[in-house]
């Protein structure tokens, strides 16, 4: 079976969330594992005729700002089998270049099963497996980071494979499964900074994440 071919897709509108810094610390993690990745910031690869050269879209993108045609290719190349992977802000379905949402973008809300609500400051926090049967994390085992702890709100038809324990957040999920259409979607709210990204556990989270949606699991 092919290794899969993912673009990673970011912004560098916020400080901490810019590509330029995580971009290359992602695309290392992940082609040291054998997935080729392109990392770039220009929206239009969603556009129809480009997204479907790629397996999956990794989104690490902080704002939701897509014009008509990007929302559209993007869900129809989820629709007809594509790979989906949310990352952290990918789910700040509220904040867009020009303003702030009181509700988030229904047809992004709709494709990750959940949104980002806020968090505390960054801290240290357990992260634990609660779905073992899953190929994305079987085998795989807590671990613990450093990083923004987000408060989620979610559908309850998303599969959680791993939450955290944290004393402001409480139980809280961090990584979930579902499907759209013949597509296969990932969410990981972690990943803030580059700490968390050169963090073993969220690195084997975010491999097992990408080929599961890319069906290469």
């Amino acid at each position: 079976m092919p290794e899969p071919n993912a673009v990673v897709l970011g912004g560098n509108r916020f400080p901490f969330h810019r590509l330029e810094r995580l971009g290359p610390v992602v695309e290392q993690s992940v082609e040291e594992r054998g997935i080729d990745a392109d990392v770039t910031t220009d929206r239009d690869v969603l556009l129809e005729k480009r997204i479907r050269e790629y397996d999956v879209l990794v989104d690490m993108t902080t704002d939701s700002t897509l014009s008509d045609r990007q929302e559209s290719g993007l869900r129809s190349f989820a629709e007809r089998g594509g790979g989906y992977v949310g990352v952290h802000g990918a789910a700040d379905l509220t904040t867009t270049a020009d303003e702030r949402l009181e509700e988030p973008i229904p047809e992004l809300r709709e494709l990750i099963g959940g949104h980002f609500l806020g968090h505390p400051e960054q801290s240290t926090f357990d992260v634990n497996v609660v779905d073992s049967h899953h190929s994305i994390t079987a085998d795989l085992d807590g671990f613990t980071v450093w990083d923004e702890p987000y408060v989620l709100e979610y559908d309850d038809d998303v599969r959680v494979l791993a939450r955290m324990d944290h004393p402001q957040n409480g139980d809280m999920p961090v990584a979930w499964v579902k499907p759209f259409g013949d597509g296969r979607v990932f969410y990981c709210s972690l990943g803030h900074d580059l700490p968390a990204l050169r963090n073993d556990g969220v690195q084997a989270l975010l491999e097992r994440g990408i080929r599961w949606a890319a069906r290469n699991d």
